[in-house]
């Protein structure tokens, strides 16, 4: 919601200053413009980016409406679920994970934690390292590096989207003066009209140059920002689980590898350990 708050108040603070300083509305709308500064920005996107960039910051940018979804509730769901499944293990071996993880969006063990289901990035890092333990395919020791490039590849390509938009915005200016130049072509060959169509013209090809900036700074910067922010929260997520399955993988006791993990999240959002341990005690109620 803050990003549809943040676009609102930049829009709604130009537009308002503008009409304050009796400025018309009708102006500033130049579909020519429009065209022109668009057009090129989506080209020159499309042109120098792979296809999955492009659609990963199409993407991205919507998800941006449905706000950030790695809470604190999510981290707390997040721990509780991590203590019932190496608890299932201690008691009935690591075999006992197989039925959950070779399906794990229809294990009714994975059902009862929505938040994390729905992180189909999560599941498929923590599904596919409890397979690798269970073939027994990696000493302990070794885990830790095959999940750090594992992480490391995720938010690479988490970041493609922001690296997409902050591209985009250092172009947005350069567009806004190419319509404003052209717009000046245009009134440059109807120099000799009445003052009234030249004062037009004029003012057509600097909403070019208005619009170039505004985008930039004011709408795709922000994005670019708000993508990075995410990409780095669904890294820190992917963290907690890593921290988690190697204090797994080296037989500690559910409690401490999840002790561990909780250790890892950003204090900001991270749940106590008096609070840990009250839904657990919840789970085990259950």
């Amino acid at each position: 919601m803050l990003v549809i708050v943040g676009l609102i108040v930049v829009i709604g603070s130009v537009l308002g200053g503008y009409i304050m300083h009796h400025g018309q509305i009708g102006i500033l709308v130049q579909v020519s413009e429009f065209l022109i500064i668009g057009g090129a920005a989506l080209g020159a996107t499309l042109a120098g980016n792979s296809p999955s960039a492009v659609k990963a910051s199409f993407q991205r940018t919507m998800a941006l409406m449905k706000g950030n979804p790695f809470t604190k509730k999510a981290y707390a769901e997040l721990l509780t679920m991590l203590h019932e499944v190496f608890a299932l293990t201690k008691r009935d071996g690591l075999l006992a994970l197989e039925k959950h993880v070779e399906n794990p969006h229809e294990s009714e063990l994975f059902k009862k934690y929505p938040t994390f289901t729905r992180n189909h990035h999560a599941v498929a890092f923590f599904a596919d390292t409890i397979k690798v333990l269970l073939s027994g395919a990696i000493e302990p020791h070794h885990l830790g590096e095959m999940l750090d490039v594992d992480v490391e590849q995720h938010h690479e390509e988490a970041m493609e989207a922001s690296h997409v938009l902050a591209k985009s915005s250092d172009a947005m200016p350069g567009f806004g003066i190419v319509a404003a130049v052209l717009g000046v072509v245009v009134t440059m060959g109807s120099i000799a009209g009445a003052a009234a169509e030249i004062g037009a013209k004029v003012a057509a090809a600097l909403v070019g140059t208005f619009l170039g900036i505004l985008l930039a700074y004011g709408v795709l910067s922000p994005l670019s920002q708000a993508c990075e922010i995410q990409a780095k929260s669904e890294t820190a997520y992917l963290i907690c689980l890593k921290v988690a399955l190697i204090a797994f993988a080296n037989d500690e006791a559910p409690m401490t590898a999840v002790e561990f993990a909780r250790r890892s999240i950003e204090p900001g959002i991270r749940i106590s350990f008096t609070e840990l341990e009250m839904l657990l005690k919840e789970q085990k109620g259950n």
